[in-house]
């Protein structure tokens, strides 16, 4: 089954956290003061805008039919299989930033070193191992999830349900308590 990074806005306080997990994942150092000190400082693939209370995660969402994809001349983005991440191959990216100006989340840039593009990869080399992608695992609040995207439905659907019974509910001891009113 398909996973992917679920928001849970809600919890998401913006510390960016998952800003700094990310960028760390995606380099040699062993740790933050050696990866600030590198030639080529680290780079995250996630972002948190403003939104909300606080923010936003956001990061590629590795779309179905990747518009990214599709527009790439030399096919450097692809994906590995049916429910595979939506990768960036940069020895194969010329830096053409057509994926840029394609993508509906604003969520490629340009690699520091300004040679290729990047994006979220959903920490492969992690998820491979049985690990959760580096902004998971750090998120604090627990506002971001790995999940099977039909988990995460299923549990929406069950919220939704709740919500709608209790508004329900709600609903019927108003009308009840007005009808004993009169």
């Amino acid at each position: 089954m398909a996973k992917m990074i679920a928001v849970n806005e809600q919890r998401c306080m913006g510390c960016k956290t998952c800003v700094l997990e990310c960028a760390m994942a995606h380099t040699d150092a062993k740790d933050l003061a050696e990866a600030l000190r590198s030639p080529t400082p680290p780079q995250p693939r996630v972002h948190v805008e403003p939104g909300g209370r606080f923010g936003i995660p956001l990061q590629c969402r590795h779309c179905e039919d990747a518009p990214c994809m599709m527009v790439c001349p030399t096919e450097a983005i692809h994906r590995p299989d049916k429910h595979g991440p939506v990768l960036i191959e940069a020895d194969h990216c010329i830096g053409c930033k057509f994926c840029l100006l394609v993508c509906p989340f604003g969520v490629i840039d340009l690699s520091r070193d300004g040679k290729a593009m990047v994006k979220c990869d959903l920490c492969l080399q992690r998820t491979q191992a049985g690990e959760e992608p580096a902004c998971v695992a750090g998120c604090p609040t627990g506002a971001l999830e790995f999940c099977e995207v039909e988990d995460w439905l299923r549990r929406r659907r069950q919220d939704a349900a709740t919500k709608i019974t209790a508004a329900s509910e709600q609903a019927a001891r108003v009308t009840a308590k007005d009808r004993h009113e009169r």
